[in-house]
């Protein structure tokens, strides 16, 4: 039987994984894998830098629930997947990240990029090994999509040297691994599924928080169930977002600190009890409130704040169980707290509505965002890659479907914006894709508009150009009285640039500008650049209502 080298045996252990594209940035350590793939006809993605790949990576995922791979050279190539890979530990997100080394038999010897980057991924994976044999490929593969899948889900490491990706083994001494890892979900444990229907049947003023496990665990519609029986408000962040439809009655946003302040009985659903929600602190989630926890994580469970359940599993298996049991626990749900606050929900829309209207030049980002939430299609994909203006967004632009909001997450690392952007539109083709930046945050990676050029990838950015770090500034001068290394210049032509790229590119200065301009460029079917000049005095901090500074 014929040999194999090692790019072929990466190439063939993600075909078996159902892989459909590969992201990356070329180098010579590498380049092996690329030959493998174009054989197996898994795409190759190739972007400007590094941590796009990653970011990428991890935009498959969350668009598509399957983990994204991320093929990066030797060193600095490595390196500079790092922060895209902690964004995916942090969130977590599932992925799986090759990358190379010098030659394993040169070890110590001073070859080009030698780095021990397995050490150094191991902080922010939950798995990361070297391959030192050619013949071993497909079952480190097979073990690293077995750790970036199983609860807790994230990323995933393998160093391959260039001499083991180089190697060739005859095809009989090379196993494939089959049925190497399971898809069964964990249900919820019995007992503390009955202490939850007990507590939410006694709850007066219960309040729902959901969050990206709902996505992860497709229990939308379970979630959704849940919410209209108990006739309870439901808040969302992160990949929970649009679980349940933006026009949804019970859905709220700017009511979020009423309700928690007073509710007596808090369920958390695939969230976590971090700085979005204050630490489970007094001064955002009653004192007194008891609180159910469901987390696919067990230890984030009591985290920062005492819980009276807690349930380790799968969101969409228990909460079917919780549901199961609700009316043994003797549920019988009352409408009027749930009235209450939608009434007060419905008092800070209004509120808004004067500034989603505001005629005022340089625009408002609040009428920006309200600009944009009334031109997009239901099933359009945002994407948040800024600070200020997508607080706002958050606020404004209503998500519509499941997994069609992206967000840096707990990290809050910008420049995840192209690289999500690649990934939403390649796994939604032709659907709306929508990047929601500050001028800041584009910064970062906007040279991969580029990218969505070349493989000719429609999406629209939609930069809010205030001149500086806008959300770094506001709080700052309130601190300092002044803001240093804050400035950049409202005066840089960010479309002309995409538009040299080979892009859509348009300058939007006053606000009846910005549907039309919205439209030409999504009509464009190019990657598209709307360089929105907003007002740099205005901060999210200075809303009326804001529930805090963070509420994606």
């Amino acid at each position: 039987m014929a040999d194999i080298d090692g790019g072929h045996l990466v190439a063939k252990a993600l075909k078996a994984e159902g892989v459909e594209y590969i992201f990356t940035l070329n180098g010579g350590h590498i380049y092996g894998i690329y030959e493998g793939c174009a054989d197996e006809g898994i795409k190759i993605i190739d972007v400007r830098h590094e941590q796009v790949a990653g970011h990428a990576a991890e935009g498959w995922s969350r668009v598509t629930r399957k983990p994204g791979v991320a093929v990066v050279t030797a060193g600095p190539g490595v390196t500079d997947t790092v922060t895209a890979v902690a964004n995916a530990f942090q969130a977590p997100s599932p992925m799986v990240v090759i990358g190379g080394n010098s030659g394993i038999r040169s070890l110590l010897s001073g070859g080009l990029q030698e780095f021990d980057s397995v050490t150094m991924m191991r902080s922010v994976t939950k798995w990361s090994n070297q391959c030192a044999d050619t013949a071993r490929i497909p079952d480190f593969v097979a073990t690293a999509f077995r750790h970036a899948t199983t609860p807790k889900v994230g990323p995933a490491y393998i160093e391959i040297p260039i001499d083991i990706l180089g190697g060739r083994v005859p095809m009989e001494k090379v196993e494939f691994p089959k049925q190497y890892r399971t898809k069964a979900r964990m249900p919820g444990d019995p007992g503390y599924i009955q202490e939850a229907a007990k507590l939410i049947a006694k709850a007066k003023r219960p309040v729902i928080m959901a969050g990206s496990d709902v996505w992860w665990c497709d229990a939308a519609g379970e979630l959704r169930e849940l919410v209209e029986r108990m006739k309870a408000p439901v808040f969302l962040n992160g990949m929970g977002r649009g679980s349940i439809p933006a026009t949804h009655p019970q859905l709220g946003a700017q009511s979020r600190r009423f309700a928690l302040t007073q509710t007596d009985a808090l369920v958390l659903i695939g969230t976590t009890m971090d700085f979005r929600l204050s630490f489970g602190k007094p001064n955002l989630v009653h004192p007194e409130a008891k609180i159910v926890h469901i987390m696919s994580d067990g230890t984030e469970i009591g985290r920062n704040r005492a819980i009276e359940v807690g349930i380790v599993g799968d969101s969409k298996l228990i909460l079917r169980e919780i549901l199961n049991e609700l009316p043994r626990a003797g549920h019988e749900p009352n409408g009027d707290w749930l009235d209450k606050v939608m009434t007060e929900e419905r008092g800070y829309k209004e509120g808004d509505q004067a500034l989603r209207k505001n005629d005022a030049t340089p625009i408002h980002p609040m009428r920006l965002v309200a600009e944009i939430d009334q031109y997009l299609d239901k099933d359009a994909t945002v994407i948040g890659d800024g600070g200020d203006i997508v607080t706002f967004g958050a606020r404004a632009i209503g998500i519509h479907q499941p997994g069609h909001w992206l967000d840096p997450g707990q990290f809050g690392c910008l420049g995840v914006g192209t690289g999500f952007a690649i990934a939403a539109q390649l796994g939604r083709p032709g659907k709306q894709v929508l990047l929601l930046n500050g001028d800041g945050g584009w910064g970062l990676n906007g040279m991969d508009m580029e990218t969505m050029v070349r493989f000719k990838l429609p999406v629209v950015s939609v930069i809010s150009n205030n001149g500086g770090w806008g959300q770094t500034i506001h709080g700052v001068k309130k601190m300092y009285g002044r803001a240093l290394g804050c400035d950049l210049s409202q005066a840089t032509r960010y479309d002309k640039i995409v538009e040299a790229m080979g892009g859509h590119g348009e300058l939007v200065e006053r606000p009846e500008q910005i549907r039309p301009a919205l439209d030409r460029a999504f009509k464009s079917g190019l990657p598209a650049c709307l360089n929105v000049i907003t007002d740099p005095n205005i901060g999210y901090g200075e809303m009326p209502g804001r529930s805090q500074k963070r509420i994606y």
